[in-house]
């Protein structure tokens, strides 16, 4: 894989008015999925509620490519769920993979929206099948898909057979459940991706991964949905189940605020644009250099460095030249070399760098290979010194709750001294965000909770240490 920056699992959303009429929904749907992409652009879906029968189009690609107007006004119906995915887990080219996961059982018809990680997956799997369950792909919300079936036969409600589900799943899960006449909606108790809901002026209920899909939809946003809360709305009412809200620490993944989220959502009142300046802000006070001009790499790394150029008093430049088509190429990777790929979505500017001593911030180093190659194209641009400065501490440990952060092996910072890489990557100088500094970019840490283990190696699930 060419680009080394790291994926998150998905995007999800849904929406329901009890008096929609038409595709209104599945369009809304469609703009929150647009303005989720970022979150997962391998695949997604939308299904509908249209009088009590779920009807669904999934695939793979991009929303764009999968949904147009004719397409879009045949999806009608009152209640809308919506999910763009990252194959963190099966073939990124495998249409069963891509979500919603619409199933029949005894009960009726359910479609499942899911973004995360279940730590447990493989158990239940083993354990599922042993009871006779078969599984069309490797994907985790297969998993949950069984776990909730197998409740419902026992519990009175969709929602109850969710909120026992928090006793079984184990890890990192958002969800967005649609059954025929409910939307019921789910974070896990210690809260690891984010999720909120908003009402818009024709009273809809509006449930996303993040606010600027409340926005897309022109939705007010009204709170995050609480860890460990489950959320049912029928009726055109909305009712919150609080049983496993406070039962774990918070464990909100940090580098939602260094890279993932889009730098317009606010996360448990937090503008992530301001965290990302910040980070830049602090790499200054605590990594000062000299220095011509900071440039960002476009286009996480650039509110890192104009926070950088704010603290430090260097100018800001833009500094790369971005080929937004380039993730559209159809050249298959082996006819490709890294390098070739890295030049066809970067180009640096060379009138800003020639002759200038630079510094380089992005949002994070993983295995270093794509910065070995940004530092080189730099130098040839004609920049005297190259600065390299990441707005995230150093990678050291896996992620298992949804994030696709590698094992150690493949870390280079988990293997080398920062000396070292800045080395390897060709760099004068090399430096990262401090782990102290993390509270500071983030409201209320120590009351909130965060996690932090790809850095430090302290996983809020303690056995995923071993």
């Amino acid at each position: 894989m060419f680009d080394e920056k790291l994926k998150e699992e998905c995007g999800i959303f849904g929406i329901y008015n009890m008096e929609a009429v038409g595709s209104e929904l599945a369009v809304d749907t469609y703009l929150g999925l647009m303005a989720l992409q970022h979150r997962g652009q391998e695949a997604c879906g939308i299904a509908v509620n249209d009088n009590r029968e779920i009807f669904h189009h999934k695939g793979v690609g991009q929303v764009d490519e999968n949904f147009d107007d004719r397409r879009l006004n045949k999806m009608v119906g009152n209640i809308a769920v919506g999910h763009c995915r990252y194959s963190r887990t099966g073939s990124r080219k495998d249409k069963e993979a891509a979500q919603p996961l619409v199933i029949n059982y005894l009960k009726g018809q359910l479609a499942i929206c899911h973004n995360g990680s279940i730590t447990n997956a493989d158990k239940l799997r083993k354990e599922y099948s042993e009871f006779g369950a078969i599984y069309r792909s490797y994907t985790h919300t297969e998993v949950v898909a069984y776990t909730l079936s197998r409740l419902r036969m026992t519990e009175g409600s969709v929602e109850g057979a969710v909120l026992k589900a928090m006793d079984i799943l184990e890890g990192a899960y958002c969800l967005i459940v649609m059954s025929p006449t409910k939307l019921v909606v789910a974070r896990d108790p210690r809260g690891f991706r984010p999720l909120c809901f908003g009402r818009k002026k024709d009273g809809s209920y509006v449930f996303a991964s993040e606010t600027c899909a409340l926005d897309a939809v022109d939705a007010e946003f009204v709170r995050d949905v609480l860890p460990g809360e489950v959320i049912m709305v029928q009726n055109g009412q909305m009712m919150s189940i609080t049983t496993n809200v406070g039962k774990h620490p918070g464990a909100l993944c940090i580098f939602e605020y260094i890279y993932f989220a889009r730098t317009d959502s606010i996360i448990q009142g937090q503008f992530v644009n301001d965290s990302r300046r910040l980070t830049g802000r602090l790499l200054a006070k605590s990594h000062p250099v000299e220095a011509d001009i900071v440039i960002g790499v476009p286009d996480s790394g650039l509110p890192s460095a104009y926070g950088y150029a704010q603290e430090s008093g260097i100018p800001f430049e833009d500094g790369f030249a971005r080929n937004r088509y380039a993730g559209r190429t159809f050249i298959r990777p082996d006819q490709m070399s890294r390098e070739a790929a890295v030049r066809l979505k970067l180009n640096p500017i060379k009138k800003y760098v020639q002759g200038k001593r630079v510094v380089v911030v992005d949002d994070s180093i993983v295995r270093g290979t794509t910065f070995k190659i940004i530092v080189k194209m730099l130098r040839e641009a004609g920049a005297t010194e190259v600065h390299v400065r990441s707005s995230s501490p150093r990678f050291l440990h896996p992620c298992y709750y949804g994030t696709d952060v590698p094992d150690s092996d493949q870390l280079i910072c988990a293997n080398n001294t920062v000396e070292e890489v800045a080395k390897i990557i060709g760099a004068d100088s090399l430096a990262f965000l401090e782990i102290k500094d993390l509270p500071h970019i983030v409201p209320d840490m120590e009351g909130t909770g965060y996690c932090h283990a790809c850095f430090t190696g302290d996983y809020p699930c303690k056995e995923d240490a071993l």
